[in-house]
């Protein structure tokens, strides 16, 4: 086997410039998706953490039935006495979860006594919140995140629409679970910008002001957000908590919980997996790329050596240390383009990072870009390349071997 090695080697090196020129586009395509990759990666990443960590955290449990109405913020399901004493035990006793925060959710009127406009609540417990969604202070447009009981915090859509400043009083109205009407007046503490775009009309209260607007008799919550220490554990978490949670039952011996990761909440996610769909295909053209110039040139090989190969299979070569010479050519190639590749692709990683390029995203603005080559991209990318190089030099390589060597001797 070493001879072979040794043989594919000084062959790939009597013709120079071919094996550079395809060594040459093995490496480009390797740099090009290794960059793609990295880039693309980090901008996900940035996506993900924008939308987890300054509105939904990184899961949430609802009382079952909840999400599937949740477009109307139904309070009549939300979860209460008991159950919240059992599911804050469940959470409290996860290590792998960093903090919780509950809310209530609800859907009411907002007047500044000359105009009125609908309105989306979540009333927050301040602390837990800003733990559970650190990047929820960034929205705030005007005001300080230290949310007291008698404050809101209202989107920037109906500051600027119906002219609500910092201080001014306003009153909410909302509908409580027996659908009775009742109001409550707050003090403009703080504007938000939308984290779902211009058109939001999400503002926050504090948890007690909401149990006394909507009436509660006792503790009941709309959801429990979720953060974790470690996000990359998401759905192996998610799996355990679920199976924790589905031991509570109600009176109908049904689940009362259900569990929803950001992915199952969000919209955006459906970007997140075409961002996914797009360095897919990006590998494929890249497997191409291999494919079509190894083969070239194992059959670029093959054609002009056609004696050589005669010769060899006459002084008794068997087909299959032939076979194995071409397939040694191409795995040889793989190799060379893949490691280059890699080196390359790294220093063009690390020099964008070195221009900090920057850009706004959602509520983080001047972003630099830090992208960040994952070992796992780079094991897998360079294993496709060379794979496809073997698979790529095994027609070939094939065609050298069955070959007649007297026919072969004769070509010209």
């Amino acid at each position: 086997m070493c001879n072979l090695f040794k043989i594919a080697i000084r062959n790939l090196l009597r013709y120079k410039r071919r094996t550079l020129l395809t060594a040459s586009l093995i490496t480009v395509g390797v740099v090009f998706v290794l960059a793609f990759v990295a880039v693309s990666g980090s901008f996900k990443n940035m996506m993900i953490g924008e939308i987890t960590d300054s509105m939904l955290g990184h899961m949430q449990v609802h009382r079952k039935g909840y999400v599937a109405s949740i477009e109307t913020l139904p309070i009549n399901l939300n979860i209460k006495g008991g159950a919240i004493a059992k599911l804050e035990k469940i959470l409290n006793e996860q290590p792998e979860i960093e903090s919780w925060s509950p809310r209530i959710k609800f859907g009411g009127m907002f007047s500044n006594f000359t105009e009125t406009s609908s309105i989306r609540i979540t009333a927050i417990d301040p602390e837990k919140e800003f733990k559970t969604v650190p990047l929820l202070p960034a929205r705030l447009i005007e005001g300080s995140k230290e949310l007291k009981p008698g404050e809101i915090l209202i989107p920037e859509l109906l500051s600027k629409g119906m002219k609500v400043k910092m201080g001014d009083v306003a009153v909410i109205v909302a509908t409580n679970a027996n659908g009775s009407v009742n109001g409550k007046q707050f003090t403009v503490a703080g504007i938000l910008s939308s984290a779902t775009g211009p058109g939001g009309r999400d503002g926050c209260i504090h948890m007690n002001d909401a149990k006394e607007l909507l009436r509660m008799e006792g503790q009941e919550v709309s959801e429990v957000a979720i953060r974790l220490k470690d996000f990359g554990k998401l759905h192996k978490f998610n799996d355990k908590l679920e199976g924790l949670l589905s031991q509570t039952l109600n009176q109908q011996n049904k689940p009362v919980f259900e569990l929803h990761t950001w992915e199952k909440l969000s919209p955006f996610f459906s970007i997140v997996r075409m961002i996914d769909l797009m360095t897919f295909f990006i590998k494929l053209m890249l497997i191409a790329i291999v494919l079509i110039s190894i083969m070239n040139v194992m059959i670029m090989a093959v054609y002009e050596r056609i004696r050589e190969i005669g010769t060899i299979a006459a002084i008794g070569t068997l087909p299959g240390k032939i076979l194995n010479m071409f397939v040694i050519e191409g795995f040889c190639m793989g190799v060379v383009g893949a490691l280059i590749g890699d080196i390359v692709g790294i220093a063009l990683v690390y020099i964008l990072n070195i221009f900090k390029i920057s850009y706004n995203f959602g509520q983080q603005k001047g972003v630099i870009l830090q992208s960040v080559v994952n070992p796992t991209d780079i094991l897998v990318i360079s294993v496709t390349v060379i794979i496809v190089s073997v698979i790529a030099s095994l027609q070939p390589a094939f065609k050298a071997s069955r070959m007649e060597p007297i026919k072969a001797l004769r070509h010209v």
